[in-house]
Order: C-alpha cells, then sequence, then structure tokens
C-alpha cells in the first residue's frame, strides 16, 4: 500500500513537471522555412526605431538570445561582432533581440563594442510572434533561436538549437550557401 502511494505521488510530480515543461516550450507558434517573417519595429540601443521593412531587399541575421552580460548571450553576440566585416560583404544585416530594455542593450553593446542593432523586445511582442518567447527561472525571455530573413521577407533558415561559440561561423556558411543558390 505505502509502495502504491509513492508510486502514485512520483507519477502526478512527474506528470506535472512534463506538463509545465511542455507548456513553457510550446507556448507560441513558431514561425519556420518559408513563412513569411513577422513584422516588428523596436528601438534599438541608441533609441533608433527598426523594423523588417527597413532591410527588404538584403538579407538579416535575426538571433533572438535571453538576456545581455550573460555568459553565452556575450559569447554569441562577440562572435557575431568578429565576423562582422564578412556579413557586410554579403550584404547582411545583423540583429539580435531580447527581452531586455534600451539601457541594458546599450551598456552591453558599449562593453562588447558590438556594431549592430541590439533590439529591445520589452513587451515580447517579436518574441511572440517568432515563437521563441519563454520563461526560464521565473523570467520572462527569448529563446536562444536565429532566423536568417531572404531579401523577399521569407525565413531562409530557422536555427532553434545554437551553440554560442560556433554559431556565427555557422550562420555565415550557410547564408555564403543560400546567396550561391
Amino acid at each position: 500500500m505505502k509502495r502504491n502511494i509513492i508510486f502514485t505521488t512520483i507519477a502526478v510530480v512527474l506528470a506535472a513537471l512534463i506538463a509545465g515543461f511542455t507548456s513553457i516550450g510550446v507556448a507560441n507558434d513558431q514561425v519556420t522555412t518559408g513563412d513569411p517573417a513577422p513584422e516588428f519595429e523596436l528601438s534599438d540601443q541608441n533609441g533608433q526605431l527598426h523594423s523588417l521593412e527597413d532591410y527588404r531587399d538584403q538579407w538579416v541575421v535575426l538571433y533572438f538570445y535571453p538576456k545581455d552580460e550573460t555568459p553565452g548571450c556575450t559569447t554569441e553576440a562577440c562572435e557575431f561582432r568578429d565576423n562582422i566585416f564578412a556579413y557586410r560583404e554579403l550584404n547582411a544585416q545583423i540583429l539580435g533581440v531580447s527581452l531586455d530594455d534600451v539601457e541594458s542593450h546599450k551598456a552591453f553593446a558599449e562593453n562588447h563594442g558590438l556594431p549592430f542593432p541590439l533590439l529591445a523586445d520589452v513587451e515580447g511582442m517579436a518574441a511572440t510572434a517568432y515563437g521563441v518567447k519563454t520563461r526560464m527561472f521565473g523570467m520572462k525571455v527569448a529563446k536562444r533561436q536565429t532566423f536568417i530573413i531572404g531579401p523577399n521577407g521569407t525565413i531562409a533558415k530557422h536555427y532553434e538549437k545554437v551553440k554560442p561559440a560556433e554559431h556565427s561561423a555557422q550562420v555565415l556558411a550557410d547564408l555564403k550557401a543560400l546567396i550561391e543558390g
């Protein structure tokens, strides 16, 4: 009898955990390759507004990340920074997006010499539109995911699994392949 109670309790706890984790990860509809990229209008670290429409006719690397000044996010941003000239040669614009505010982005960009816009999605509307808004440690954040958006405004590639130290090089190689056709 006691064993059945323990197993039942464990089963209930596991079911609750699984339900909680699934609702965290699947709360948003995910855009995917071939879909039109959702439009947005967000302020960067300097208070300048950016919309996807501003970048029509060029490639956009739209990368979402959880939090400024955290180890993985800093590594990822610095890798994009270190490859900025290669992206520019391909007429590609890098846009970083998190739910942090303009002031946080300004400090992050200055601390690491980031030469591309960091967009403040404080309300999480862009993260929701792209299906990357989630909760982590009780905070609303964006999942670490990237979208390559073609000059025609459609999603050309979506990265759901990102390794910060390798990601920029991978995106750059894939972008070159997409451009070469």
